[in-house]
């Protein structure tokens, strides 16, 4: 893992709260500048099932990808490769939490949502699930990378009803797609070019829902000298608003290029 060792290219950032109103938290979060990779994921279902579902995500990926990573050769090491693997390591949690669900009754209809970043060669594959989001603040401009899977979404994609009255609505958590609720699920996967000064958010739906995108931006704007104070100024003012829901924000800021460290073969192939 040494070659493609991202902890001084990556600055990281975390906080989670369970809110005003919940007992616990079922948001579950995990980063690791070591393998340029970051996880979110929230909960959902009975009692304390929706901690489990969203625990055995962020638990299983990290751990999966750290063993791919460390078995690929590095030309593998590309967007199309990085794709595959977040949808593999995807599919592979969504099986282990529906197995989870079908065979122990306390864990009935349990699942999760997700996001998973990973970082790689000035570049950053993502893959979601559900509605827990991605942003990225580019040039003081934030704008939302992922596109949720949500009813809301698609009322909105439909145009039967405007953002500002999606922010009121009822219907506000209605997935359309989650890990461990069907045998099997699809993550949505994209890959972008990442830029120095970068800086990532991703976060469960209860800071969108309590916190508006321009206040976000003007909070990361504000604070992004100091990035851990941005995380957790974020979740108060989730908090300060209501905070009707568990609240987990990652922040990642890109600190210089990254370009992947290129064999011997390829750089024997640019000569000619």
């Amino acid at each position: 893992m040494e070659a493609n060792d991202l902890s001084s290219v990556l600055e990281i950032a975390t906080a989670t709260h369970p809110g005003m109103v919940r007992s616990h938290n079922e948001d579950s979060i995990a980063a690791d500048g070591e393998m340029g990779l970051a996880v979110l994921a929230d909960g959902m279902g009975g009692y304390n099932a929706g901690e489990v579902a969203s625990g055995i995500a962020v638990a299983l990926i990290p751990a999966e990808i750290r063993k791919a990573l460390a078995a690929r050769k590095p030309q593998e090491l590309n967007g199309n490769g990085m794709e595959q693997l977040i949808r593999a390591e995807a599919a592979k949690a969504n099986a282990t939490i529906y197995r989870a669900a079908q065979s122990q009754p306390q864990y009935s209809g349990m699942g999760t949502t997700l996001v998973v970043a990973l970082w790689f060669d000035n570049q950053l594959s993502v893959g979601h699930i559900g509605d827990s989001r991605l942003y990225r603040l580019r040039n003081d401009t934030l704008e939302q990378i992922t596109r949720d899977h949500s009813l809301l979404q698609e009322q909105i994609d439909s145009g039967m009803i405007t953002r500002e009255q999606a922010r009121h609505s009822p219907n506000k958590n209605l997935v359309t797609r989650a890990v461990g609720i069907d045998p099997e699920v699809e993550a949505e996967v994209h890959t972008y070019a990442a830029q120095p000064g970068d800086i990532y958010l991703l976060c469960s739906d209860g800071l969108p829902d309590m916190v508006t995108d321009e206040d976000i931006q003007h909070t990361l704007s504000a604070l992004k000298a100091n990035l851990p104070l941005a995380a957790e100024q974020l979740v108060q003012q989730a908090n300060d608003n209501g905070g009707r829901d568990n609240v987990s924000v990652i922040l990642v800021r890109v600190l210089r290029d990254f370009p992947a460290r290129t064999g011997w073969l390829k750089k024997l192939k640019s000569w000619f």
